[in-house]
């Protein structure tokens, strides 16, 4: 695995390929970061955002969603995966916050995942993005990442590897890194064809030069 100051180095370059690298997910306050965040499970933050433009202006409060039938804001919410289960996690949450919360959202990351809907990774995005608290999200392209490029072992699990990042990395630096290597994984170390050829950080990436050696076998082949 890489060692401290291998890692830094990455998330440094990856801070350079990707200095505008913060959360995609539009939102005004806590409250939309978390509907926003509890939509986006299994599902890209573009479309997330589409649905959330037109959602945001018709409910601005948790009482809001209350004041409507779930069958209503499934339909506000059909073109996102899992709306029926996620329709009613968003009315749960919002009487939550009502009911132990005087509506607004906590701040302490033991009390958000209580939150139905909300697990461990959008407890630490809503965290750190809306309350400046350092964390590490460990989401689909941060895990990939990290495994590619040995900041933690390939069999460790989505908990394991946020702990091993939290470790190796600053703590000054967890949420922007956490950031940068959303971006990284989303737009240049793709789940299908990374662009290993062109990666800055190849010389330290033994996924990376073993899937260059394989495909230079098969260059030869031909």
């Amino acid at each position: 695995m890489l060692n401290k100051q291998d890692i830094r180095f990455c998330i440094d370059t990856m801070g350079e390929m990707f200095p505008e690298a913060e959360c995609e997910l539009n939102h005004s306050n806590p409250f939309e970061l978390v509907i926003a965040v509890l939509l986006s499970a299994q599902c890209t933050d573009v479309l997330v955002n589409k649905v959330t433009k037109s959602l945001f202006k018709k409910y601005k409060t948790p009482e809001d969603y209350l004041q409507v039938s779930v069958e209503e804001l499934q339909q506000d919410i059909r073109s996102i995966g899992l709306y029926r289960n996620k329709a009613k996690n968003i009315q749960k949450l919002c009487l939550l916050l009502l009911e132990e919360y005087g509506g607004e959202v906590p701040q302490d990351r033991d009390e958000l995942v209580k939150l139905p809907g909300v697990g461990r990774k959008t407890a630490n995005v809503v965290v750190s993005v809306a309350f400046g608290v350092p964390a590490i999200a460990v989401d689909t392209h941060v895990e990939r990442v990290s495994k590619r490029l040995a900041f933690c072992r390939w069999k460790d699990s989505v908990l394991e590897v946020e702990k091993a990042l939290m470790r190796k990395i600053p703590k000054e630096l967890w949420s922007v890194s956490h950031h940068r290597m959303i971006f990284f994984g989303r737009y240049h170390c793709k789940a299908q064809n990374p662009q290993c050829h062109i990666c800055p950080l190849l010389d330290v990436c033994r996924e990376g030069e073993k899937r260059m050696k394989k495909k230079d076998a098969v260059t030869l082949k031909k």
